[in-house]
């Protein structure tokens, strides 16, 4: 009777983190374009709350990309499929890199990046927990920024991001008010310096 329910109940875990990567698969093959809000905390490695951000969001996969943070600092990165722009609006600097090696092992990545997330992570179902299926990506290049990255999917999709960095930092991503499949203006995704900033990179 005790290995039956044994085996019963590695069936359910087997089961439930099963459940987390069949909706992270299901998110990407069926999220070509997205657009929504989000709120940004970071903690350091005692959990203590050391910087709060919020902005907007919109991606179109594969590549592009347009996040924007409107507090409590406004700073612009896009993504135009061959490369990242990063625009420091109170330094008016721009930071410009090439797209394969800005994304690699990135959350950006994850969210407009191809179908093929394995070759970049390893995949773990975590079960559910707080009513979302849990996922756990861990990049498979030494040199990433983000030793693991949690995520969390509800009814509406992507809900939550959780990202450990190699500082002893998380990273907490909360996605409000995400439209999937939105018609996007291509323009979106293109980015001009401003005139007389500092341009930076490749």
């Amino acid at each position: 009777m005790r290995a039956l329910l044994f085996a019963a109940l590695l069936l359910l875990v087997s089961a439930a983190r099963a459940a987390g990567l069949d909706a992270l698969h299901g998110f990407i093959a069926a999220t070509a374009s997205a657009q929504g809000e989000f709120e940004q905390k970071v903690y350091d490695r005692k959990r203590k709350l050391t910087q709060e951000s919020s902005g907007t969001l919109a991606f179109l996969r594969p590549g592009r990309f347009r996040w924007t943070y409107a507090k409590p600092y406004a700073q612009l990165i896009v993504g135009d499929g061959a490369r990242v722009w990063v625009y420091d609006q109170d330094l008016n600097q721009v930071t410009v890199r090439r797209l394969d090696r800005a994304l690699g092992s990135s959350p950006a990545a994850l969210l407009a990046g191809s179908n093929e997330i394995e070759r970049a992570f390893t995949l773990i179902g975590r079960g559910q927990k707080a009513g979302l299926e849990w996922v756990e990506a861990t990049p498979r290049e030494k040199e990433s920024s983000f030793e693991t990255i949690r995520m969390g999917f509800g009814p509406s999709g992507l809900e939550l991001m959780e990202l450990d960095d190699n500082f002893g930092q998380t990273t907490v991503l909360k996605f409000t008010a995400l439209r999937r499949n939105p018609k996007l203006d291509p323009a979106l995704f293109t980015f001009v310096p401003p005139k007389g900033a500092d341009v930076i990179g490749e």
